[in-house]
C-alpha cells in the first residue's frame, strides 16, 4: 500500500504510517490486505500499561478505507482515530514533511507524553523533597493498620502512641488555627445594645432626697473617679481578683462553664469581669455555647483595646443589683439610701455579693438569704484582706452586718408624685431643649422645686376635703375636683394637688384652665387701675386712682363708657351684679375689693381700658390661651387661669410688683455633670407701689372674712372667689411670701369639659372648702 503525500500533508489528517510497516504488521499477524486491522485488546493494553498510555488512544484502521482514499485522493470521512502526539512536541516529526525521519511508534507515542514546560511548583519540591523523604518513614507508621499485626485481641484494634500523638498535635494545630482565624474576624460591636444604655431618670425633693424615677430600668452611670476604692475593691475581690492581670478571659473557667452548658443544658459560673461586660453590653443573655464563645472572643479582643479601668467602670454601671436596680450608684440608693461615694467597704462586700445573684442574697427576702448574705460578706471581706487591699485593722472593724433597707425608696412614687413628675419633666425637656428621645435614654437626675413638707399638707388638706364632701353631698361629690398649687414669690412651685391617683386620673387639676376665676380676678382689675390711671370721658386725658376713690357699689349698676352705657350684641344694657344682690353705695376701691363687691370694678375695668386689664393680667403671669373675651364680663373673671398660674399672679404682688414665670426644677444632671438650663424669665409687672396697695387691700379681705385666724402680726393676704353662675370657688392667699391657689369644681370627665353646678360640695361662702383646703396647706400662718 502506497500513501500519496500529499493526502497524509493535510491538516485534518493525524496519522503518518509508512506502507511497509503496516505491511509488516499484516504479515505478522497473518491479515490479508483487504481485511480490517482489528488489534487485539489484550496487546493493547499491554502496550498501554508498558507505555503508560491512557486508554483512549487506540487505533482502527480501516484498510478498504485506506485503499479508497489513495484511489480517490479525497479526504475520508472515516478517519483513523488516534491520540496523536502532540503536533507541536519539540521531539516531535512535522508529518507533513516528507523528509522527516521515521520513528517507532512507542517512541513517538512517549515523546508525546512528555510535558512541554516545568510545574510552576516544581522548584518548591525539589527543596522539600529531602524532608519529605525523612518524613515518610514516619508517616507511614502513623497509617492505621488494623487489626494490628503483634497484637492480641481488642488491642489489635486500639491506636498506637504515635496516633494519638499525632491526632493531638493535628487537633491542637487546627484548634489553634481556627481560633487565630476566629479572633482576627471578630470585631467590637460598634453600638451598645438598648438595654445596656438606657437609664432612669431620677426626680429629687427640694431639700435633695429622691422623689421618683422614671424608665424602665433603675440605672445611673457613674465614672470611675467617683466610685470609691473600697467599693472597686469590693466587687474584685468577690467576682476576679486577678481582672488587672488576666487577658479578658478565664480559660478553666469557659471549659468548666461549657462543660455544664453541654452536660445540663445551662451556664453558670466562669466569667471574667470583662466577659460579664461584654455580655450585658453587647450580646444577649442567651445562654448557649455560641454566645459563651462569642462572648471569649469579644472579650479577648475588647481587653487588647480598651483599658481595664474603663471597663471596670463599664462593668460597675451595668450590673444587675436586683431591686430593679442596674449600676453601683443605684444599687447604693437602693439598698442603703445614699450615693455610691457614701459607701463603707461593709457595705460595698454586701453589694458586691448581690453579683453572685440577688434573688438569692437580699437579705430582706428570706432567712436563707440573709444567711448567704452574711456569709457572702464575711468570705469577701477577708478576701479584701487577703489580697491586701483591705487592713486587717479596718476589717475588724466590721463585724456587725450592715443591714440594708427593708424597701427601695426610689420605688416611693405615692399617688400625688405622678403629677410633680409629670410637671417637671415638662418643664426640664423645656428648659434644658431636651428632645422626648434624648429624655426618654434617661440618665437625668432632675432636682425639683417641690417641697415635701408643703405637699404633704396640701394632699392632707385635700384627702379631708374630699372626704367631708362624700359624706355631705355623696351625689355631687362623685364629680368634685380639687386643684391647688403652691408657688414662691421668686416663682418655684413648691406643691401641687393634680387629682386623686395620677394611674387613674391623669387629668391635671392644678394645671387645668377649664373653670372660670370669677371674683378672685378683681386684684388684676384694681391693679391696672392703680397702675394706668382712669379715662371716664372723650379724649380726656387719664386721671390717676388711688385706693380710696369711691366708686358706685349699688347692685345693677349699667355699666358705661365715654360714649354712654355699653350695649351687648342682643341690644341691652350691660350692669354688673353683687352677690347676694347686695348695694353698698358710694365705696372706696379698696374697700370694695377687701369687701369682695363687684359693681365698682366693672365700671374701673371699663375706665381703665379693657386692653389695660388684660395687659395687666398677662404680665402678672396669667397664660393668653387662658384670657376670656375682651367684653366688660373680663373684669368680673371670665378667664380661665389655673391654680398655678392663678397663685403665680397673686405671687407677683408678694414680690413687689415682680413676676418671674413658675419653674419646677432647679437643676438638671447627668451622670454626674450639669446640664444647662434656661433661666425663668423675670419681668416688671406693676410698679412696686401698686404691688404693696394690692397686697393692703388683700390683707384687708382676709382680715374681714377671718379675724381670727392669723395672729395680727402675721403678713397674710387672701381673698375668695366664686362665679356668677356657682360653677367654681376659689379662695388665693399669701403668707410668708407663698401664694396657694385652690379652685373646687364639678366637671363629669366620662362626658365632658364643662363645669357642673357645684351644688353645695364647695361649703359656704363664710366656710367654703377653698378656704380650709387652703388654710391646712398654709398653716401655721403666724
Amino acid at each position: 500500500m502506497q500513501l500519496k503525500v500529499d493526502a497524509l500533508r493535510k491538516p485534518d489528517e493525524t496519522m503518518q504510517l509508512k506502507v511497509d510497516t503496516l505491511r509488516e504488521q499484516n504479515a505478522a499477524e497473518q491479515q490479508r490486505p483487504d481485511e480490517t486491522m482489528q488489534l487485539k485488546v489484550d496487546t493493547l493494553r499491554e502496550q498501554n500499561t508498558a507505555e503508560q498510555q491512557r486508554p483512549d488512544e487506540t487505533m482502527q484502521l480501516k484498510v478498504d478505507t485506506l485503499r479508497k482514499q489513495n484511489t480517490a485522493e479525497q479526504q475520508p470521512h472515516e478517519t483513523m482515530q488516534l491520540r496523536a502526539f502532540t503536533p507541536n512536541s519539540p521531539n516531535s516529526s512535522d508529518p507533513s514533511d516528507p523528509t522527516a525521519p521515521s520513528a517507532d511508534p512507542a517512541t513517538r507515542r512517549a515523546d508525546r507524553r512528555k510535558p512541554r514546560s516545568s510545574p510552576p511548583l516544581a522548584p518548591l519540591t525539589r527543596r522539600l523533597a529531602p524532608l519529605v523523604a525523612v518524613a515518610a518513614p514516619y508517616a507511614r507508621k502513623l497509617k492505621p493498620v488494623y487489626p494490628r499485626p503483634g497484637r492480641t485481641g481488642w488491642r489489635r484494634w486500639l491506636p498506637s502512641w504515635r496516633q494519638w500523638l499525632g491526632a493531638a498535635l493535628a487537633a491542637f494545630g487546627l484548634t489553634g488555627a481556627f481560633l487565630a482565624v476566629a479572633y482576627a474576624a471578630t470585631d467590637i460591636p460598634q453600638n451598645l445594645n438598648t438595654y445596656a444604655t438606657q437609664q432612669d431618670n431620677v426626680y429629687f425633693w427640694s431639700d435633695g432626697t429622691p422623689m421618683a424615677r422614671t424608665g424602665w430600668v433603675q440605672r445611673q452611670a457613674m465614672p470611675l473617679k467617683d466610685i470609691p476604692q473600697d467599693v472597686r475593691w469590693a466587687v474584685l475581690a468577690a467576682e476576679n481578683e486577678s481582672f488587672y492581670s488576666d487577658p479578658g478571659i478565664s480559660f478553666t473557667g469557659i471549659t468548666r462553664a461549657l462543660l455544664r452548658t453541654v452536660g445540663q443544658g445551662d451556664t453558670q459560673g466562669g466569667s471574667t469581669i470583662t466577659q460579664q461586660y461584654v455580655k450585658n453590653v453587647y450580646l444577649s443573655q442567651d445562654q448557649t455555647v455560641s454566645r459563651k464563645f462569642t462572648e471569649a472572643m469579644i472579650s479577648l479582643k475588647l481587653d487588647n483595646q480598651m483599658s481595664k479601668d474603663k471597663i471596670l467602670e463599664g462593668y460597675l454601671n451595668t450590673s444587675w443589683f436586683g431591686r430593679g436596680t442596674y449600676g453601683i450608684q443605684r444599687a447604693a440608693q437602693a439598698y442603703y439610701g445614699k450615693d455610691v461615694g457614701d459607701l463603707n467597704a461593709s457595705e460595698a462586700a454586701f453589694l458586691a455579693s448581690l453579683l453572685k445573684g440577688a434573688g438569692l442574697y437580699d437579705p430582706t427576702l428570706s432567712q436563707a438569704n440573709h444567711r448567704r448574705a452574711v456569709e457572702r460578706w464575711e468570705w469577701t471581706l477577708d478576701r479584701m484582706v487577703r489580697i491586701g487591699k483591705l487592713s486587717k485593722a479596718e476589717r475588724d472593724k466590721y463585724r456587725t452586718f450592715p443591714e440594708p433597707l427593708k424597701r427601695n425608696p426610689l420605688y416611693d412614687t405615692g399617688q400625688q408624685t405622678d403629677y410633680l413628675v409629670e410637671l417637671a419633666s415638662q418643664y426640664a425637656k423645656k428648659a434644658a431643649h431636651l428632645s422626648d428621645q434624648e429624655f426618654d435614654l434617661g440618665g437625668y437626675q432632675i432636682y425639683t422645686t417641690f417641697d415635701r413638707k408643703r405637699e404633704a399638707k396640701l394632699t392632707d388638706a385635700v384627702t379631708e376635703a374630699r372626704k367631708e364632701a362624700q359624706k355631705a353631698t355623696p351625689g355631687p361629690a362623685g364629680t368634685v375636683h380639687y386643684g391647688a398649687a403652691s408657688v414662691a414669690a421668686d416663682g418655684r412651685i413648691l406643691a401641687v394637688h393634680g387629682g386623686p391617683d395620677h394611674r387613674k386620673q391623669g387629668y391635671n387639676e392644678s394645671n387645668a384652665t377649664t373653670v372660670p376665676a370669677g371674683s378672685a380676678f378683681l386684684p388684676f382689675v384694681y391693679a391696672a387701675g392703680l397702675e394706668h390711671g382712669v379715662v371716664k370721658q372723650r379724649d380726656a386725658p387719664r386721671e390717676q386712682v388711688t385706693p380710696q376713690t369711691l366708686y358706685n357699689g349699688d347692685d345693677d349698676v349699667p355699666v358705661t363708657t365715654p360714649e354712654g352705657p355699653y350695649w351687648d350684641r342682643s341690644g341691652r344694657k350691660v350692669s354688673a351684679r353683687n352677690d347676694d344682690g347686695k348695694s353698698w353705695g358710694q365705696i372706696s376701691l379698696r374697700t370694695a375689693l377687701a369687701e369682695s363687691v363687684n359693681t365698682p370694678f366693672m365700671q374701673l375695668g371699663m375706665d381703665t381700658g379693657l386692653d389695660k386689664v388684660k395687659q395687666t393680667a398677662l404680665a402678672a403671669g396669667l397664660l393668653p390661651s387662658s384670657m376670656g373675651p375682651q367684653v366688660p364680663a373680663l373684669s368680673l373673671g371670665n378667664s380661665t387661669p389655673s391654680a398655678i398660674r392663678m397663685a403665680g399672679g397673686y405671687a407677683t404682688f408678694a414680690a413687689r410688683g415682680t413676676h418671674t414665670e413658675p419653674y419646677s426644677v432647679r437643676r438638671i444632671t447627668r451622670n454626674g455633670s450639669s446640664v444647662k438650663l434656661d433661666t425663668p424669665a423675670t419681668r416688671r409687672a406693676v410698679s412696686p407701689r401698686v404691688a404693696e396697695e394690692v397686697t393692703q387691700a388683700l390683707g384687708d379681705a382676709f382680715r374681714t372674712a377671718h379675724p381670727t385666724e392669723a395672729p395680727a402680726e402675721a403678713v397674710v393676704a387672701g381673698k375668695a372667689g366664686t362665679t356668677e353662675d356657682d360653677t367654681a370657688s376659689w379662695y388665693v392667699g399669701t403668707a410668708k411670701s407663698v401664694s396657694t391657689a385652690v379652685v373646687v369644681y364639678r366637671m363629669d370627665l366620662a362626658k365632658s369639659l364643662e363645669p357642673l353646678p357645684l351644688e353645695g360640695v364647695a361649703g359656704t361662702p363664710d366656710d367654703s372648702a377653698a378656704y380650709t383646703i387652703w388654710a391646712g396647706a398654709m398653716s401655721p400662718l403666724g
